[in-house]
């Protein structure tokens, strides 16, 4: 059986939660205003894509690839990357929703998050060295044996992050973020 294979196609304002998307590899395609919501993308494969003002939201991405694709504008609550495909997984996100979403035990080095909402965000057992974290909200993100070395969150703000339980070596943080850091002393921090 072969398989089915899309290159360099554009797609814009489909709902694909109404008329499916055709399992298969799509490779430099572009996704423009798409919705994808509580679809079943498992086992696709996305290379060098870009989904810009798409909603996600709730799909299922079991062993779905993502390799070198990049998400503007997208709203992508509740996606369990963890189960993805993690063969060459890379991926950028620029102005996105990812709350409630999981990156458990995922290698995630020199990933970008640009302008993002992470809120609830699961990163325990992550590899994020490397990362940059570019004015996102971390509220209530779990950063648990993560290691965060040479990780940048100059810019981020509302993170919670245990220095004893996660490995943050070379890791950048602003005077505005020690709190972030200190919280589990229980103790105050005036300017």
């Amino acid at each position: 059986m072969s398989k089915h294979i899309v290159e360099e196609q554009h797609f814009e304002k489909i709902d694909f939660s109404e008329n499916p998307l055709t399992k298969g590899e799509y490779e430099h395609c572009t996704f423009v205003n798409c919705v994808f919501a509580n679809t079943d993308l498992s086992d696709f494969v996305f290379a060098e894509c870009e989904f810009k003002g798409c909603n996600m939201s709730l799909a299922k991405i079991t062993r779905t690839a993502f390799r070198d694709v990049k998400f503007k504008d997208c709203k992508l609550l509740g996606l369990h990357f963890e189960g993805c495909n993690n063969f060459l997984f890379a991926v950028d996100f620029d102005t996105c929703f990812l709350n409630l979403s999981s990156f458990y035990k995922l290698g995630l080095k020199k990933m970008k998050f640009k302008d993002c909402s992470l809120h609830e965000v699961d990163f325990t057992e992550s590899d994020l060295n490397a990362a940059t974290f570019d004015n996102c909200d971390l509220t209530h993100a779990t950063f648990d044996r993560t290691s965060l070395e040479k990780t940048d969150f100059r810019t981020s703000y509302n993170y919670s992050i245990d220095p004893e339980t996660n490995k943050i070596k070379g890791a950048k943080f602003s005077l505005n973020g020690i709190p972030g850091l200190l919280h589990r002393y229980n103790i105050e921090i005036e300017n």
